[in-house]
């Protein structure tokens, strides 16, 4: 009986520990490897806070948004992010920005946020925007054309894409879940890494030749 009564009290300690913490605080950087001497450690889950009395108001400010980016690049796009590097105020508030620029036909490739939903709005121009859903929802397409004053959501971790349909400029702000939201371009992360994946590997995954393979992995490994 003694034994049922402390199976019971060991149950009920467990129940009200899941309660009260039901989840982990959400990942804010892509690794966070755990170390045993705390004054070796470079990072928390974010960034370490200063006192709060040493605030200023640089601290919460971030300038050159109204600026266009160099599109002069192969893919015609030039992302400009305002997260908590730029602004270090925004530890632990969950939000940041990103202005993004599209030269005619530029677009951001195939990409995710791991770490953050994203809300699109078209300042300038045409996009042909979507994402796709996960194996789960059959790897559902899901798009539509935004012009000027149009808003598109693409929920975190879902893979998409934005592509400049117009002959003009286009440009679009973008809003994210996160102080930090990450980002994993699908091209450069698979055919990009270092050291490179066995090309055997993926033409299989990919149903590619493995020349095939080894050609795409020089272009990104190289930067081309």
């Amino acid at each position: 009986m003694k034994g049922v009564q402390l199976l019971l009290g060991f149950a009920l300690l467990i129940l009200a520990s899941s309660l009260a913490s039901a989840y982990d605080p959400s990942p804010l950087q892509d690794i966070c490897v755990a170390i045993d001497e705390p004054k070796n450690a470079v990072f928390v889950n974010g960034k370490f806070c200063k006192d709060p009395k040493l605030a200023k108001p640089e601290d919460f400010f971030f300038s050159g948004l109204d600026q266009p980016g160099d599109t002069a690049n192969r893919l015609g796009f030039k992302v400009t992010t305002v997260n908590v590097e730029q602004i270090p105020g925004l530890n632990t508030l969950g939000v940041s920005a990103a202005r993004i620029d599209f030269a005619p036909y530029g677009q951001n490739p195939p990409h995710t946020h791991p770490r953050a939903t994203e809300i699109l709005v078209v300042l300038e121009g045409t996009l042909y925007v979507g994402f796709v859903t996960s194996n789960q929802l059959n790897n559902t397409l899901i798009a539509k054309v935004l012009n000027k004053g149009d808003v598109f959501v693409f929920p975190i971790g879902m893979i998409h894409f934005q592509f400049n349909i117009g002959k003009t400029n286009a440009v679009a702000f973008a809003g994210f879940g996160s102080q930090n939201p990450g980002v994993i371009t699908i091209a450069n992360t698979v055919f990009g890494a270092d050291p490179p994946i066995n090309p055997d590997f993926l033409g299989k995954a990919f149903q590619l030749d493995p020349q095939v393979v080894k050609d795409l992995q020089n272009k990104f490994m190289n930067g081309d």
